[in-house]
């Protein structure tokens, strides 16, 4: 499951409230990749299998899916309704649930979080719509030979957790999971051969008054951003001694916080 997100060197602007994405590169979440790249690699190792990419948005989303398509993922599904705008976190993933349910899967891999809201709360939502367990943030991932359980490390404060679960689970990737792969000339054609189908509220069982604003419980009002910083100051002198001087004099003076 990817998202498509800005550019994270993008510039952000904001405009009546909301971000203007006008003229703004996007691309899939960062800790997605790391979601796609294991999958990948997973396949790979196993040589079975097949790749399927979600992504909730608009037409737009589709470069995301086609860079996941370019980088070795098998099919995708864009998930597209006028209903679904305004989702939150749960809305978001009650219309992913419903289109798990539609397919075949063995493992569910999820960004940690999405770079522009940093929620980090789609993934553990997903799990309980589907009933199934889940792991976050982890940063290394080893499948069972007969491929029924996964063994799952995370960072905790006092050092590594080490989990086992069963599967199905939904697990989230953090960063370190893996390194990401470029896209080759000859994926990036294979991408353009490759099958995205569209999905509605209606094609998805979904009751519109369920997703989107509609049904959204957490609503963002407005944003803005951070106050301007004054800017620095450089301390004159031609010496330590010097520095520390007028250093002191204008934490004196200045910021009157001696």
């Amino acid at each position: 499951c990817i998202k498509q997100v800005p550019d994270t060197e993008a510039r952000i602007r904001l405009k009546e409230g909301v971000v203007d994405l006008t003229d703004v590169k996007m691309v899939a979440s960062p800790f997605d990749e790391f979601a796609v790249e294991e999958a990948i690699r997973i396949k790979e190792k196993t040589k079975e299998g097949l790749i399927t990419i979600l992504c909730v948005g608009s037409d737009k989303a589709k470069e995301a899916v086609k860079w996941a398509f370019s980088v070795g993922a098998d099919q995708g599904c864009l998930l597209k309704d006028q209903a679904f705008e305004g989702s939150d976190t749960l809305g978001i993933a009650k219309i992913l649930a419903k289109a798990v349910e539609k397919g075949d899967y063995g493992l569910i891999l999820c960004g940690k979080q999405a770079v522009d809201d940093d929620a980090a709360q789609v993934g553990q939502a997903l799990a309980a719509c589907l009933d199934l367990p889940h792991i976050s943030a982890v940063h290394k991932l080893e499948i069972s030979d007969d491929g029924t359980s996964a063994t799952c490390h995370r960072d905790i404060e006092v050092g590594v957790e080490v989990i086992e679960t069963s599967l199905p689970a939904v697990i989230t990737a953090e960063k370190g999971l893996n390194e990401v792969r470029y896209a080759s000339l000859k994926g990036i054609m294979a991408a353009k051969r490759k099958k995205l189908e569209e999905l509605d509220a209606q094609a998805l069982g979904l009751d519109p008054a369920d997703v989107g604003l509609a049904g959204a419980k957490i609503v963002v009002k407005e944003l803005n951003p951070p106050p301007v910083r004054p800017a620095g100051k450089i301390v004159p002198g031609d010496t330590p001694e010097e520095k520390v001087a007028h250093l002191v004099k204008m934490l004196h003076e200045e910021a009157k916080v001696i």
